[in-house]
């Protein structure tokens, strides 16, 4: 965790991420304009947070977008902070935002695990309930065939989709239309990217890009990646189940 207090402890670098807060996905020449600063100081900047995790940046064309990854912040929530000040880090972590154009949502985290047993723990039915809410994916895994996302405490299914790319263990696309209220079932279809790629004989840095949502989507979508994904790296390095507000709505 030292890289991101170390990122955090900078007022300039705390503003960059309120302006991605506030407008998510920003080039650095829009970033610029917002400083009182050379380019080049915000460059380094911007490198500090993306070395701590919590930017990542995607190529668009020519442009160079910067993202806001909340997954650091909630790991420090959860595994730290939590103990000491539950309602101050639970409000950091709630990261949320809203662009002029359809929104994208970039999550990055790294893990002590191989591509094959995080490819398991993302579509092993029993694996991915420990720590996506209790809920499963029941699928075949075949491109174009269709899932169901279910809980045994649900009285209905949470969501359902189509496959469409499955390239293990490497690639995973999946369409997603959430069921489990009349609020984001009228949101309609999303898509979600999950990404691995090994960067150590044991570690992988696993990328999930949630896009597709429309101007102003209902959090609901989108909010629940950062616990999802602290679950996920706790039970694949410690085999322990880590209790987050999500977790405790099927996990029963």
């Amino acid at each position: 965790m030292d890289p991101v207090f170390k990122a955090l402890a900078d007022p300039t670098r705390r503003s960059l991420l309120d302006e991605l807060f506030r407008e998510d996905g920003q080039t650095l020449s829009v970033l610029e304009g917002r400083f009182a600063m050379s380019r080049f100081g915000v460059m380094r900047h911007l490198r500090l947070l993306e070395d701590a995790g919590l930017i990542v940046t995607r190529r668009r064309g020519r442009e160079k977008l910067h993202f806001l990854n909340p997954v650091p912040i909630r790991l420090v929530h959860d595994r730290w902070v939590s103990k000491y000040a539950e309602p101050w880090a639970t409000a950091l972590s709630d990261l949320k935002t809203r662009l002029e154009r359809p929104m994208e949502k970039v999550f990055e985290i790294y893990i002590k695990t191989t591509p094959e047993r995080l490819w398991q723990a993302i579509t092993d039915p029993e694996i991915r309930s420990r720590y996506n809410f209790g809920a499963r994916q029941t699928t075949d895994w075949t491109v174009g065939s269709t899932y169901v996302m279910g809980a045994p405490n649900a009285p209905t299914p949470l969501g359902e989709g189509v496959n469409l790319e499955v390239d293990p263990p490497r690639r995973l696309v999946q369409t997603m239309v959430a069921l489990w209220g009349d609020d984001v079932k009228a949101e309609g279809t999303s898509r979600v990217t999950w990404e691995i790629e090994p960067i150590a004989p044991d570690s992988c840095r696993l990328t999930v890009t949630h896009d597709q949502l429309r101007e102003g989507a209902n959090e609901q979508l989108y909010g629940g990646w950062p616990m999802i994904l602290s679950g996920l790296k706790t039970w694949l390095e410690t085999g322990e189940l880590l209790t987050t507000p999500g977790s405790l709505l099927y996990g029963a």
